[in-house]
């Protein structure tokens, strides 16, 4: 979710910079068990009912025709993955939680593993609860270790998280918006006082926007770490120009079905390349 027209191209180039390797081509064979770690946007919160995760809804791994996840497009390729998505992403998951989701994904031994993590991290009632940067990486680092240890031939791909300060820009206007986060106290290190332009309130928004920004970057350095086996969106996910028809009318945060169609479309086309096996 981003600020200003330029803001995708320069994320994206951010983003990219700092992978310190190019995302390679060669084509993967299609994987047979899958898993989707991360927080509430992966468990599909708030897309199907009121405060209730919806997997099926999942970019990544739900089963859900009209959001065209991970998993029904690999089916299409011929991939023998049908009835092992496997998802264990967590409302309100930070990447403290990211550990103890990579241990389940390899106990179901899956040899394909999305990670979208750190928006919770960023999201606090006060920016002193931000996770540091260097926290963060650290965590990942441990993860994707463990994850590579157990799991040595699995294929993993690491969204970026989407920014937070676009999704201010576009609900900023919307009365029902401002009341949901307001009311609901909904990631106030961003959204509080979201009609406010008083230097102090931008210059908070532009802090937590950066810090997104630094996740994203330690995420594509730690992901590059690994070598061909993990992938990142090279940023699509975080310049991708959100609009307020692709987010819940429930909360006015989390991506509702549309929104969650997005999240699929632009992870898919800038992860892997599979072979069909047909």
């Amino acid at each position: 979710m981003i600020a200003r027209r330029l803001g995708p191209l320069m994320a994206a180039v951010v983003v990219l910079a700092g992978s310190g390797t190019a995302q390679a081509a060669a084509p993967e064979p299609v994987p047979e068990v899958m898993a989707a770690l991360g927080d509430s946007i992966s468990s599909g919160f708030n897309s199907c009912g009121w405060y209730v995760s919806c997997p099926s809804r999942s970019w990544s791994a739900g089963d859900r025709a009209s959001v065209n996840s991970h998993y029904l497009r690999l089916l299409r390729l011929g991939s023998p993955i049908e009835g092992h998505n496997r998802a264990f992403a967590v409302p309100g998951a930070t990447s403290a939680d990211l550990l103890d989701q990579v241990r389940q994904a390899v106990g179901a031994k899956a040899d394909y593993v999305t990670i979208l993590i750190g928006a919770q991290d960023a999201c606090k009632l006060e920016e002193r609860q931000m996770t540091p940067v260097e926290v963060y990486r650290r965590r990942l680092d441990q993860a994707l270790s463990e994850l590579r240890a157990g799991l040595p031939q699995a294929r993993v791909f690491v969204s970026s998280i989407p920014d937070l300060h676009r999704l201010w820009q576009v609900g900023k206007g919307n009365p029902l918006a401002r009341t949901f986060w307001t009311v609901g106290r909904i990631c106030q290190t961003m959204l509080a006082r979201p009609s406010s332009v008083k230097p102090a309130d931008r210059q908070r928004r532009a802090r937590v926007r950066e810090r997104v920004m630094a996740y994203n970057r330690e995420a594509a350095r730690a992901c590059a770490a690994l070598g061909t086996s993990c992938r990142t969106d090279a940023g699509a996910v975080f310049a991708y120009p959100f609009t307020l028809a692709h987010v819940s009318r429930w909360d006015y945060f989390h991506p509702n079905e549309a929104g969650q169609r997005v999240l699929a479309e632009r992870t898919f086309r800038n992860g892997f390349e599979w072979v069909d096996p047909r």
